[in-house]
């Protein structure tokens, strides 16, 4: 999105773990991606860059699915698409990282969050929480922290 490669992103990912800090990194493909059905296929891409700079440990890794199609533009993924898109990525670490590092890393989604789709989206069994974007700037973010109570 911003003409870096994913090499460069694992890197920059490997340098803020080497300095104490913890990642959330962004994966997710843009729209004409989806319509080809290449979801996965450029998920995995952006994983593999991932994996390659941090290793085992990723204890300090939150994975964000956040399809650049639905960045800020109020679409959002159906919770089956963000499902079946966050079960893919937890698959794909269980058989490439490790089966622990799939049980324990938090996958978070990140399309387009609001008031009114939190709730289903939280109840899908491979999303583990929200990066909420420009919600987090209205009276609904309460409706999306609280979300879980529901």
């Amino acid at each position: 999105v911003f003409g870096e490669s994913n090499s460069q992103i694992g890197a920059k990912t490997k340098a803020a773990l080497a300095a104490g800090l913890i990642v959330i990194a962004c994966i997710g493909e843009k729209e004409q991606e989806r319509e080809d059905g290449k979801t996965m296929e450029v998920c995995i891409e952006q994983l593999t860059a991932f994996k390659n700079n941090i290793g085992d440990d990723w204890s300090n890794v939150v994975i964000a699915y956040e399809p650049v199609w639905a960045i800020g533009t109020g679409k959002v993924a159906t919770p089956d698409i963000a499902q079946e898109t966050h079960a893919n990525i937890r698959a794909w670490l269980s058989a490439n990282v490790s089966p622990d590092v799939a049980a324990s890393v938090r996958i978070i989604y990140g399309g387009s969050v609001n008031g009114k789709n939190c709730v289903e989206l939280s109840r899908q069994g491979d999303i583990d929480g929200f990066l909420v974007g420009g919600a987090s700037l209205k009276p609904e973010f309460v409706d999306i922290i609280n979300c879980q109570r529901t």
